[in-house]
Parts: C-alpha cells; sequence; structure tokens
C-alpha cells in the first residue's frame, strides 16, 4: 500500500496529468451549469404562465344587500334629560305635638282633599273648650244685660264695655282651642296617593316628625335643562315628548309651561318645566326619563339605514352601486363615497351632503367590500330598517 501511495504521488507531479484533470473538473462544471440554467428557464415559463393566468383570471362579484336612498321631513327635536316632580306632593307633618290615638289611612291609599289622616289626643283641649263655652254663655247673658241697662240708662258706660270686652275676649280663647283641635287632626291637604306609613298608635309625635309623604300623580312636571343656544327656539306650549323604562315602549306627550328666567352661570343651561298625564301613576316624582321637546319647523333630509355607513375616523364613507362601464357585461361595481352625517333616528341616519335620494348603496356588511369591486344585488336575506323600531328583549 506504501509502494502504491507513492507512485500516485509521483504520477501526480507530472504536468500532463494536471491539464487532464482541470479539463474534467471544467466539463463537469459546464454540465451542472447547463442543467442548472435549463430547470431555472423551466421554472421561468412555468411562473410566467402563472402570472398571465392571474392577470386574466376575473373575480367573481361580491353578493351585497343593497337600499336606496329616500328622502323625507323630519321635524326638529331638542333631546335632553329630565327628572320627574309631582305637581302637587308634600311630607306630612304634625304642626303641634301630640299622642297619637287614631290613624285613619294604610301606606300606599289613595285620599281625598280635606280626608282625615292621623287624630293626635285634643282631650285636654277639648274640656278647656266646653270651660270656655260655659264662661261665653255667661258673659253673653252679662252683655244683654247691660245692654238693656244702659238703653235704660241705669248702668255706666264703661260697665257695659267692660262687659263686651270680657265676652269678645272669651270667644278668641275658644277659637284658639279649636285651632289646637284642628292642628292636631291632621287633614290631606289635596287629594293624592299617600306613600308609606311612619307613625304609629300611642305614638307621641313631634312637630317634626314625618307622618307620610302624599303626591297627587294623575298629572306630573318633569324638569329638565336645554343649552343657553337653544333657549331660544323653544316657548311655553311646544309639545314635549318623554320616555323612560318606567313605561317601555311608550312615548308620553305634554307640553311646555314653563322657561326660568335665569341662567345657571355655571352649566349656561336654562331650566324648564313641562306637564303632562301620567295614566296609570306609572311616573313617579324622582324618576329620571328622556325628553324631546318638538319644534314647530319641519327639514328636509336624506336618510339611509345606519348600517350602510363605513365609519373611520378621517371620514364617513358609503359604498355606492353604479354601473360597470366598458365591460359590456351590463355589471355592477363599488365606488366609495364620503358622506357628512346628521341626526340618527331608530336604523336610519340622515346624510347632509355627499348623497343624493334615489342613489343605491350596500345597506350591510360595508367593511368587507373594496371600492371598484363588482357586486350583484340580493336583497333575500336584507333586514327590514324602521324609524322606530322595536326589537324583542330576549
Amino acid at each position: 500500500m506504501y509502494e502504491l501511495a507513492l507512485a500516485a504521488l509521483g504520477g501526480l507531479q507530472k504536468p500532463e496529468l494536471w491539464t487532464v484533470m482541470i479539463k474534467k473538473i471544467i466539463l463537469a462544471l459546464c454540465l451542472v451549469a447547463v442543467v442548472a440554467g435549463g430547470l431555472a428557464g423551466i421554472k421561468a415559463l412555468q411562473i410566467k404562465k402563472m402570472i398571465d393566468q392571474g392577470q386574466s383570471m376575473v373575480m367573481p362579484p361580491a353578493v351585497v344587500s343593497a337600499a336606496n336612498a329616500t328622502s323625507a321631513s323630519w321635524e326638529t327635536v331638542l333631546t335632553a334629560v329630565g327628572s320627574v316632580t309631582a305637581v302637587q306632593g308634600v311630607t306630612l307633618t304634625a304642626e303641634t305635638p301630640g299622642k297619637v290615638v287614631r290613624i285613619a289611612f294604610d301606606s300606599g291609599d289613595r285620599v281625598a282633599a280635606g280626608d282625615v289622616l292621623v287624630q293626635l289626643d285634643v282631650s285636654q283641649e277639648t274640656a278647656q273648650l266646653r270651660a270656655l263655652e260655659a264662661s261665653e254663655n255667661l258673659a253673653r247673658v252679662n252683655l244683654k244685660r247691660m245692654e238693656t241697662l244702659l238703653a235704660q240708662r241705669t248702668t255706666a258706660k264703661a260697665e257695659y264695655d267692660t262687659a263686651l270686652a270680657t265676652h269678645r275676649q272669651i270667644l278668641a280663647e275658644m277659637d284658639a282651642l279649636r285651632a289646637v283641635i284642628a292642628k292636631k287632626t291632621i287633614r290631606a291637604p289635596f287629594a293624592g296617593t299617600l306613600g308609606i306609613r311612619q307613625v304609629n298608635l300611642g305614638q307621641n309625635l313631634g312637630d317634626s316628625d314625618v307622618i307620610a309623604s302624599l303626591q297627587h300623580l294623575d298629572t306630573v312636571h318633569v324638569e329638565f335643562v336645554l343649552p343657553q343656544q337653544q333657549v331660544v327656539q323653544v316657548s311655553p306650549g311646544f309639545t314635549v315628548r318623554v320616555t323612560s323604562d318606567a313605561v317601555p315602549g311608550r312615548t308620553l306627550e305634554g307640553r311646555l309651561t314653563a322657561i326660568e328666567p335665569l341662567a345657571d352661570s355655571a352649566t349656561r343651561t336654562v331650566r324648564m318645566q313641562a306637564l303632562l298625564d301620567n295614566p296609570g301613576q306609572a311616573l313617579r316624582p324622582g324618576m329620571f326619563v328622556n325628553v324631546g321637546v318638538a319644534l314647530p319647523e319641519r327639514r328636509d333630509v336624506t336618510l339611509l339605514p345606519a348600517t350602510a355607513v363605513l365609519y373611520a375616523a378621517y371620514s364617513d364613507s358609503v359604498f355606492l352601486i353604479e354601473p360597470a362601464e366598458g365591460n359590456g357585461t351590463g355589471g355592477l361595481k363599488l365606488r366609495q363615497q364620503f358622506v357628512t352625517l346628521g341626526e340618527r333616528r331608530g336604523d336610519f341616519v340622515a346624510v347632509t351632503k355627499g348623497i343624493e335620494p334615489g342613489q343605491t348603496v350596500v345597506s350591510t356588511g360595508v367593511f368587507k367590500y373594496r371600492n371598484g369591486q363588482s357586486v350583484v344585488v340580493d336583497n333575500t336575506l336584507a333586514p327590514e330598517f324602521k324609524l322606530a323600531p322595536t326589537p324583542e328583549n330576549s
């Protein structure tokens, strides 16, 4: 083996052998280059063919639901948040202290004006009144006697004056006692609904202790505020519409009755009051309500479904559906149109700029489409848009 290795090394030292080996290596490299170039050419042809096929391929049109922009006449409504207050409402208390001897109502009763609610102990005042009645009877008899004597000129005028003053003083004391008795008989000052009873029999009632609340609920006031720039648009007598979760699905109508002459210097708002009927006494003082003041003038607006608008920070837009030009197929394509929006009501939004009545737009799923895309219209599954939707609360 050692001899064979030496022989090989010795053979490599010959120039002619080096030349032969270099030629073989160059030939092999050429063959590799030819094969690689052939493969690259084939792959380039395949890629070119795929690009040509991609450029010639036409995407199928997207299926969209469509709606037409419509014109409508909307009344102008100024909205606000309000609170319900009672037309008449008081917290009943005793004017004078006393012991409760009778309670003539139950919690939640409806009472008429003048109904007795609570009777305090008046036994002492009644006894004093009977004593005064006896004194008044004697003073009256004495006064008549003095009148007769004075007419006969058998008594002095001073004695008659004394008898008259005594009689009048007793009458005044009787009136004072009757007033105390009346104050200890607590009556309903007006017709209404009583709240929860807060007194018990035998309780010593103080002059500031609460008996119950009394509220007149057949009609109620709604108080709300409007910003100063809207105050000049309203006047007493305007229609006011009220909605509340206390009366879901219903709108109560009333009228604007009063506008505060002073504005709040902190908020620059003006307080207003409306009066409305309260069927079923559903609204209670202190409740929160939504208020809309209807102005007499109406304005023409262009309406679109709110779901047709692609909302964005830079600008809102819609996709108009227009005939595709130049393809000879009579197809449709989309064109993105920027719009300016106004008030929203129900399922619709008013468009003040960018679109005209009669133009057709994509009504749902607008975030999926792009400008210039081919489409076909299919409204089979399109939702129904309403100005006053009433969705089921399931």
